[in-house]
This record gives structure tokens, sequence and C-alpha cells, in this order.
């Protein structure tokens, strides 16, 4: 960033127990240069809750929504809060991993969303002169911290709207029948000694021990993205920063040993990788043919056929010294802004929305129950995810959470060059140097043309 431009984020207190979890979003959405529109706004779903004929409410709303896996759910809330107030509010869910793309496309008609969302300050960026400063809202005064806020020098110009946590979603029961249980994990040492286990015996059980790690566009996020946070977050803490212009890659070689045991030990040979997608993987999960599952607590209502008492969730452990006093990642890449450049009336109705959402019984249920989340807002209610849960517990057992450091990555190019070089390694078709150059060199190139 400029350095006149002072925009900063600390989510380092989202650590505090009660504050954890609910993902999501199927795909990391970092803004990253001037690309062309695609097909995606053609394959969002989008519903419109008509206001009453008689209705004299002033403005309306319309929200471009990052979350396909929560989408149905703001369609109902949407028009729950129309019928309350007859101010009309739209919900346009982008297509799975085309955020970026659709919000440009969208940002660029006469009638563009009044709010959207960004991923975090690489995010923001990009979208800073669109956002309407929130200083004073009503919704900015109901945020529990401000910790929890973007902001371009003074102005607060997004906040975020949901914490969420990830790891390894595991199938106890499977993991049992093998012999095993969460305890005898607490490392990627242990991990690794289960995980060869199962594979020497999968005939025999009838599983294996990972769900395959899809690398098309509905799952490759999962490895470029939430997984290449790990050696990011360590790199981060070993050196005392919070961000860099040039990533070392110290700690590649576990990033490595992770994605080795990811692409061998699991339902399908390493050369299909290519063409699996996160449907492969919850199919699999579900159907009871793998035992961990790399995803996070938005992914509850995908996997909860297996019943709450079937599911745990464990770190992902990649070899780090100390590592048996992690716990889940844990932070947001979810950060609501409003269009300042939308009319007077449109703005007013957006906020107003906002703070129904954060706050009415209707709202708070919702976003609670029906979404997974827990929104860092003073009147949230607790979720009935078990995977939060899971997720508080290893707080409340003084386990350290990692850090989304992913927010500081410096594109998205930089993630599909890291996504590409996984895949052809997986294939056998490319080395693991080449994983490391796209990683290293990538970050360097990405970083500069980002920033000048």
């Amino acid at each position: 960033m400029k350095s006149k431009q002072t925009i900063s984020l600390a989510l380092a207190s989202m650590m505090a127990a009660g504050l954890l979890a609910g993902c999501g979003s199927t795909a990391s959405s970092t803004a990253s240069s001037a690309a062309e529109s695609t097909a995606a706004s053609s394959e969002a779903a989008s519903s419109e809750a008509a206001a009453p004929a008689d209705t004299t409410a002033a403005g309306k709303v319309y929200y471009l929504n990052f979350k396909p896996e929560q989408d149905e759910a703001w369609q109902a809330l949407a028009k729950t809060y129309t019928e309350e107030t007859g101010v009309p509010v739209t919900v346009v869910t982008a297509a799975s991993g085309q955020y970026e793309t659709t919000l440009m496309s969208e940002m660029a008609k006469s009638d563009a969303p009044t709010l959207f969302q960004v991923n975090g300050p690489v995010g923001l960026a990009n979208w800073k002169d669109y956002c309407y400063d929130l200083t004073g809202s009503k919704i900015l005064g109901d945020l529990t911290s401000d910790s929890y806020a973007l902001k371009d020098g003074d102005a607060t110009v997004a906040i975020g709207y949901v914490i969420e946590s990830y790891g390894l979603i595991t199938n106890k029961t499977l993991l049992e029948k093998a012999g095993y249980t969460t305890d005898d994990i607490k490392s990627f040492a242990d991990l690794k000694k289960v995980a060869e286990d199962i594979t020497a015996r999968k005939d025999e059980l009838g599983f294996a021990a990972f769900t395959s790690a899809g690398m098309d566009s509905s799952s490759d996020w999962r490895f470029k993205t939430h997984l290449a946070n790990l050696p990011i977050y360590y790199e981060y803490k070993a050196d005392g920063i919070g961000s860099t212009d040039a990533i070392k890659g110290t700690y590649l070689d576990d990033y490595k040993q992770i994605w080795d045991l990811y692409i061998t030990d699991s339902t399908c040979d390493p050369k299909l990788l290519a063409s699996k997608t996160g449907d492969d993987a919850v199919a699999e999960f579900v159907g009871k043919k793998a035992v961990f599952y790399q995803n996070g607590t938005w992914a509850y209502n995908d996997v909860k056929d297996l019943g709450d008492d079937n599911l745990g969730m464990l770190p992902i452990y990649i070899g780090v010294e100390g590592e048996e006093n992690q716990g889940l990642c844990t932070g947001s890449e979810n950060f609501w802004c409003v269009n300042n450049t939308s009319s007077d009336e449109d703005i007013q109705a957006t906020l107003d929305f906002l703070y129904w959402c954060v706050t009415s019984e209707a709202g708070t249920s919702a976003m609670a129950d029906k979404m997974g989340f827990v929104i860092p807002f003073k009147a949230a209610k607790d979720s009935t995810n078990p995977l939060i849960g899971i997720a508080n517990d290893y707080v409340a057992e003084g386990k350290t959470s990692v850090d989304w450091c992913f927010s500081t990555m410096p594109s998205e190019e930089w993630k599909n060059g890291v996504g590409s070089a996984l895949t052809a390694y997986a294939a056998g078709t490319g080395s693991w140097d080449d994983v490391v150059t796209a990683f290293v060199d990538g970050w360097a190139k990405e970083y500069k043309l980002a920033n000048g």
C-alpha cells in the first residue's frame, strides 16, 4: 500500500473464547488486477423480495453475497426484512471463486451493490474509494471490538461480520474403527502415523485417511489459500511480523510434507486431483469413504448428516516445533463495506438493514442457527454449530489459534500460481521446486505489481 494510506487490521483478539468460528466461503476473493468481467454474474443466484405495493419506504438494499453456502439463508432473511419494513432487499450470490470478477462487473452498473465485502487489507486496497465511512454508525457502535474493523486513515471503512475456524473435520467413528481417537493425534508425526496405517489397511477398512484434495476452482482454495496459510503464519510468527513484501519460504518443507500426506493417503490417485471438486470431497466424507476432510466451521451443513456425535475437528499439523500447543486456524476474511456511490437513501437503508441483521431476534437467529456464524456484535447469539463448540474448546484448553495470515497474500494471481504448481506436482508433471518458486518468487513479483 502507498505510505500515505494507513489501513490496519488487528485480529489477535479473535482468539478470545466465545468469539470463535463460523469461514466461510467456498473461495477466497482477494482483489488483484483489473480483470475483465466474466460470466460469473450470469451464474449468480439472485432474488428480490418485493416491497408491498403501498410502501412509502425510502431506499433499497442490494447485497452482493460472498458465501454460496449461505445463499438460501440470506434470501430468506432478506424476505423477512422486506415483509417487516417494506424496504426492498436484493441478494445476489457470486458463483464459487468468482466474487471479485462479479463485484467488478456489478459495480460498473448503474444499479450497483449498496453492500459488498472485501477479504482484508489487500482486498480493501482495491475498493477503499468505494467504501462509506462507518464512523458514528449504529452498527459500528455495536461491534464488540474495534479489532474487527478495517481503517483507512481515521475512517472506518469495513467491519468484520463473522469469525470462523478451519482444520481437519474428522469422522470420529471411522477413526475409532481404525483403532484411534482424536486424542491420539497431537502433532504431524501422529497424523502421519495414523494416515499411513489407515492407507496400509485401506481395503480391509473400506475407507481412506483423507478426502480428495480437489484442485478445480470449487476446491483449490482449501490448499492454495487455507493450507498455505500455515507456513506463512509460522514464518510471520518466527520473524515477529504481520505482513511482508518478500516471503522467505522458511516453512515450505513443512507445507510439502502435509501436502504429500494429503495426496498420497487419500481416496484417489494424485493424478486425478485437477478434476476433483469440492462436492467430491463432501460426498466422500459424508459417504464414509474418508476420515479427514480439510474445511471449516462453515461446512457444518454439508457434513451434519453424519451426526454431531460423530464429528470432530483437529488442527492442521505440518511438523513445526511446538505445534502440540496449536489450535484451529481462526479469523475472518469477511468484511462488510457500504458503497459510498449509492444514493443517500440507499446508504441509509443499507445501514439500517445491517443493524437489524446483527441486533434483531430474526437477524441474529438466522446468522447463528441458519448460517452457523459467530458474529462479533453485542447481541450475537451462541451458535448451535458443534464445530464452533470444538473451536471454543481448543481456546478454553489454552491452545494458540493460528491467525488468518492469508489476507496478506499479495494477489489472486499469486494463489493461482501456487495452485497450479501444487496440481502439477501432484500429477507428477512438476517438481516441488516449482511450488517453491511460485510461492517465493511469485510473492515478490505480485507484491511489487500490487504496490507499484
